[in-house]
């Protein structure tokens, strides 16, 4: 039952070329900075990611963006990404957009075996085009499909050895959901702690979805638009 691993280059030893690849977070909030350098070295390439953004340039996800190991993107926002939108526009880059309610819920359909749901955000769009739709109440809904991956890395607060997580603030947000949606899920944690020293009903993500853990080390914990009060 223990699942901790030794370092993160062993943790993602296995993610293939061309992998499906779900990354929790917010922005830069919360990002598996360990797992994300660990593929970076590896030099896994084709990857299709799923995840709230990319990262910036330089930061979080953007890193193997900008090394051209990234296929495809499903995301929600992307604005803060210079290589981005260079491939993007160029046509090297595949872009699936999602409103952002939208990807949460088409992850937590994946996880939870949803075949799939209608909503009114993005219908009569472009985001529609090609899908089905169908009224309710009066209002215009599009079906969404649900998303899954073959590897989901995120990062957690707290984990103890069998796997059960506890995350913090908005590090938390897509991370839980993404967890159930991967085949494999491979977490790093910044606290790691016996089977047991977490009360029950504080677990936000329990084992059974958690199949690697690694200690996270060095964590820069970016801010991605540094603001501080002008002085009088």
């Amino acid at each position: 039952m223990n699942k901790i691993i030794a370092s993160a280059d062993e943790a993602v030893r296995d993610i293939p070329d061309g992998a499906t690849l779900m990354s929790g977070g917010f922005g830069l909030c919360g990002n598996p900075e360990n797992l994300i350098a660990a593929l970076h070295r590896k030099g896994t390439k084709g990857l299709t990611i799923i995840s709230n953004n990319c990262g910036t340039t330089e930061l979080g996800l953007g890193i193997l963006l900008k090394a051209n190991q990234v296929k495809k993107i499903v995301a929600s926002y992307v604005g803060e990404n210079k290589v981005f939108e260079q491939q993007m526009l160029s046509g090297t880059l595949e872009v699936e957009l999602n409103p952002q309610g939208t990807l949460a819920e088409r992850i937590r359909a994946g996880g939870c075996g949803i075949a799939g749901f209608f909503t009114p955000s993005g219908a009569g769009t472009e985001l529609a085009k090609g899908k089905e739709t169908r009224m309710f109440d009066g209002r215009l809904h599009v079906l969404e499909t649900p998303l899954k991956a073959d590897f989901t890395i995120v990062r957690a607060w707290k984990a103890d050895t069998w796997g059960n997580l506890v995350f913090r603030k908005t590090a938390r947000n897509f991370s839980p959901m993404m967890c159930m949606a991967g085949k494999v899920t491979i977490v790093e944690a910044e606290h790691i702690v016996a089977a047991g020293e977490i009360d029950p009903d504080q677990v936000h993500l329990p084992g059974i979805f958690v199949h690697r853990i690694i200690q996270s080390k060095n964590l820069e914990k970016w801010i991605e638009r540094r603001t501080v009060q002008k002085k009088a």
